[in-house]
């Protein structure tokens, strides 16, 4: 056995007034309560084995603890969370995580290695969106119990069903998948063998800073500071409010009711960036911003035709008139800082190849068809400016606007025809967006692992491979030039149309103070401090 050590580096009460049902206009916030308003309508699940969108992940983030996290400052490092150190063998194929003895569970119970193994055994056997991002490792239901175990109350051993480099484990490991919940809590609640999860949409158990006191969909996410961290923050409360006009938001964080709002447009932003009430908090995400082409459909089954709407759109116009503070253009599928991410812009409007494309497709006439987008800003905008310009090479183009998670659930089922959608990376490593967007080895209805490739019922054998051959490629700068050649033929021949990259500028009052994000959208809220 090779061992690698790596060590971690380094409520008073709240009034239970109106911030509760939130139905009218607020007052200053109390000093221990940090109040958001954001879009809260992608939230389909705050069981973190299930929860696969960016808010409900940075959520679960806040009330869960994982073995291993991207380390605050650097998000291409992994550090140590409730692991304090782990040792792998010569081979790879065995990883064994030591952890913290201290660790505890909101409701004082010792978290131990048993809780991390059931934990694992649960995503496996739950089976739901993000599974996937734990069984490439090899897990399934009929070997997940004997391949992860505690080997005693903080020693966990993790056997995989093939060698796997050590970086790619923990950034999987790190991601919202890898929480580690309360094997207690989730039997005594489970219903039917579903491990809990009926029970933990809307309940948390975890060791994380913060516990769920209430989640209303589309509504409120209230959430109270853990009685094992009280000693370390002020604030005690978090309410996060579903406004979904961003014009509204920014009014509200002008006059001080809220103490940040998080989807402020273009147009607000330029509104308050010089207001002194007012401060902006800037992150670039791994959020990427693209129109999806359901393959199912008869007029989206060719090249030709992903390829004209490639050539269709003007991306520049889209980005300087609509999203010029929240989105910068670009046009790959790993965002920019990320290892082997490609910042060129090879696409422009360019209607006269885009109609030649559609011709050569057998459409020189058009064709109609729908798009599904998120019905809160500046989307809405977006899909009536790619309507217009798509309508310039004769595809006449019905828009379906819906609320977020709505949109989602109509592209897990495949039932879209394009979709434009946001897609955030998982954890801080290619194969994140390029396993979500080239792998699909199983077209079924009933496929295990159903990534953005099978939700739009695209499968090419040479995408498979090539994302097999760099996943597994042991030397760094060959991995690179691998991934830069599947990103080079995903622009080529996948129906796929990378936009746009997200910048988030998050609206804070002048009394507010330490909002740090990382690129992944995690955002501790602990931290927070209030004047």
């Amino acid at each position: 056995m090779v061992t690698r050590r790596r060590f971690l580096a380094g409520c008073a009460a709240v009034p239970a007034f109106s911030y509760l049902s939130l139905n009218t206009a607020f007052a200053d916030t109390p000093p221990s309560m940090f109040v958001m308003a954001m879009q809260l309508d992608n939230i389909t699940s705050l069981d973190p084995h299930e929860s696969f969108e960016a808010t409900g992940g940075q959520i679960c983030g806040n009330m869960y603890q994982r073995l291993v996290t991207p380390d605050p400052q650097k998000a291409d490092k992994v550090i140590g969370q409730l692991a304090k150190s782990w040792d792998v063998s010569s081979d790879n194929s065995t990883y064994t995580f030591h952890l913290d003895p201290a660790a505890k569970f909101a409701d004082g119970t010792a978290l131990t290695a048993e809780d991390v193994a059931y934990s694992i055994e649960r995503i496996v056997k739950l089976d739901k969106s993000p599974a996937f991002i734990i069984n490439q490792f090899g897990f399934t239901k009929d070997n997940v119990t004997q391949l992860v175990t505690a080997k005693d109350a903080h020693t966990l051993e993790m056997k995989l069903g093939a060698p796997a480099a050590e970086t790619f484990l923990l950034y999987c490991l790190s991601a919202t998948v890898g929480s580690i919940v309360s094997k207690k809590a989730c039997e005594a609640n489970q219903q039917n063998n579903d491990f809990g999860n009926a029970w933990l949409k809307q309940h948390s158990a975890g060791s994380g800073a913060f516990t769920l006191r209430t989640w209303k969909a589309s509504e409120t996410v209230i959430l109270e500071l853990s009685p094992q961290y009280a000693a370390q923050s002020k604030i005690k409360r978090v309410i996060l409010k579903h406004i979904t006009d961003p014009a509204a938001q920014a009014l509200m964080v002008k006059k001080g009711d809220v103490d940040a709002a998080y989807d402020l447009t273009t147009e607000q932003l330029l509104q308050v960036k010089n207001d002194s009430n007012v401060s902006l908090v800037n992150q670039s995400l791994s959020a990427i911003m693209l129109m999806s082409c359901n393959t199912n459909n008869e007029y989206l089954k060719k090249p030709q035709v992903w390829q004209a709407l490639k050539w269709a759109l003007d991306y520049d116009s889209i980005q300087k008139n609509i999203l010029s503070m929240s989105f910068i253009t670009h046009q790959s599928f790993l965002p920019s800082g990320f290892p082997a991410a490609l910042d060129d812009m090879p696409f422009h409007k360019d209607v006269a190849k885009a109609k030649s494309l559609l011709a050569e497709a057998g459409y020189p006439n058009g064709f109609e068809i729908t798009l599904d987008h998120y019905s809160m800003q500046p989307y809405p905008d977006i899909a009536q400016a790619i309507q217009t310009q798509l309508g310039a090479i004769g595809i006449k183009v019905s828009l379906i606007a819906a609320e977020n998670r709505q949109v989602l659930t109509k592209m897990r089922a495949r039932q879209h025809q394009l979709a434009l959608t946001v897609w955030g990376a998982d954890y801080f490593d290619p194969n994140s967006n390029t396993e979500a967007f080239c792998v699909n080895t199983d077209n079924s209805e009933n496929a295990r692992s159903r990534t953005l490739a099978w939700r739009c019922s695209w499968s090419d054998e040479e995408f498979n491979k090539l994302t097999e051959q760099a996943l597994h490629e042991p030397d760094p700068a060959k991995r690179i030039a691998l991934y830069q050649q599947i990103q080079q033929l995903g622009r080529e021949k996948s129906p796929f149309i990378y936009m746009m990259q997200k910048t988030k500028n998050v609206a804070c009052g002048k009394n507010i103070a330490d909002v740090h994000m990382t690129v992944l959208e995690q955002w501790p809220y602990d931290q927070v401090k209030k004047a």
